[in-house]
């Protein structure tokens, strides 16, 4: 029996219900929340995203990045990681984007079936050769 749009679209809605159940998004919304109310993990962070920013810009005139400057820059990215609060972020969000890729995995299986063993490659409409010069 075919299925329509709106049934497909119900049941995404169903997963998403059940997504925003799953730990996994807790502790990724939960780790969220305690940098945004951290003011020295804001801090760092605002600094390294100036701080590239501004070597991006220097990149793109032509002028090179210095070993001072890259040295700072690698500086703040060791202050970042070792920030307890922004460590236990990338730990939640490497679980909440691992969650969410086995669910992409899991949806596409039985599409995968369907497109065969090359993903779909030549899997369109079967033309037979023109005639022989």
């Amino acid at each position: 029996m075919p299925v329509d749009t709106q049934q497909i679209l119900d049941e995404a809605q169903k997963l998403g219900d059940l997504l925003k159940q799953h730990p996994a998004v807790a502790r990724y919304r939960d780790a969220q929340q305690a940098v945004a109310n951290d003011p020295e993990a804001g801090r760092l962070l605002a600094e390294f995203d100036r701080t590239l920013g501004t070597l991006d810009r220097q990149e793109q005139t032509g002028m090179p990045v210095t070993d001072a400057q890259r040295q700072q820059l690698e500086s703040l990215q060791t202050r970042i990681v070792s920030h307890l609060k922004i460590k236990n972020l990338n730990l939640a969000q490497v679980d909440f984007v691992d969650l969410l890729r086995k669910v992409n995995q899991t949806i596409q299986r039985p599409l995968q079936e369907i497109a065969g063993p090359a993903g779909g490659a030549g899997g369109g409409p079967r033309t037979a050769p023109g005639p022989q010069a």
